[in-house]
């Protein structure tokens, strides 16, 4: 772990510790890099990816204050969303039309209808690092383009009309096979993570199913103590 992230994981933590709330203002860089015994440097990094997060916010002249994000989302950060839209780049494989099979059918319980089919390469800091195959209802996004693609798909969605309200996420560790390896300029064989997604609307429809592959990936959940559960599964013993 570099300095940069243990410090931005450290101040995460006392966010989620309660020791700065919400409104609170964050100590000066100064301060914060004679506390960690680091470089003014580092803890303007550490800060940005806070800022990224939208953990916190600058108020210019007044210093960086703690925002109220950690109460609307179990999903403290990821790989990816750790970085602004401006910083990853999407390179476009394919987009086309195709048409749902039975188990497409079912996920998108609808029947007889096409999909968009597209793929592309997430870049950040020049590295490939994901390849994300999405599937999307075309009778509700039949204008979508590869100029869309390159940009956030999501906020495309919101400016549709459609209010996104969660996603379904499952995760699993894989290698890397040929075709992927070949994708992400990488050795085949080596670990990533899979990531599979369903994306649903407020209406309660799914408007997206997507399939990841993602090179050093990371994940921060905030996860509330469940006591009920922790006790069901003592009795199951």
């Amino acid at each position: 772990m570099t300095k940069t992230e243990f410090v931005s994981d450290d101040l995460l933590s006392k966010i989620y510790q309660n020791k700065y709330s919400p409104g609170e203002k964050l100590p000066t860089e100064r301060d914060l890099a004679t506390h960690y015994q680091v470089s003014r440097y580092t803890i303007r990094h550490a800060i940005k990816k806070l800022l990224n997060i939208g953990c916190v916010r600058v108020v210019q002249g007044s210093g960086i204050f703690v925002t109220d994000t950690k109460y609307k989302s179990p999903l403290i950060y990821n790989s990816l969303t750790e970085k602004k839209f401006n910083e990853i780049e999407s390179k476009i494989i394919h987009l086309k039309k195709v048409q749902a099979t039975p188990l497409l059918e079912k996920t998108f319980d609808f029947k007889q209808q096409d999909l968009w089919e597209y793929k592309r390469i997430r870049i950040v800091d020049y590295q490939k690092v994901q390849i994300e195959t999405s599937l999307l209802p075309f009778h509700l996004f039949p204008d979508l383009t590869e100029e869309i693609l390159a940009k956030s798909v999501h906020h495309y969605v919101q400016q549709c009309g459609f209010h996104i309200s969660h996603f379904i996420t499952t995760y699993s560790a894989v290698s890397i096979t040929r075709d992927e390896a070949a994708l992400l300029n990488c050795k085949k064989g080596i670990p990533a993570m899979k990531i599979m997604n369903r994306g649903i609307l407020d209406d309660g429809r799914v408007f997206e199913y997507s399939e990841l592959v993602n090179l050093d990936y990371t994940v921060s959940y905030f996860t509330p103590f469940n006591s009920e559960h922790h006790q069901q599964r003592l009795d199951r013993d």
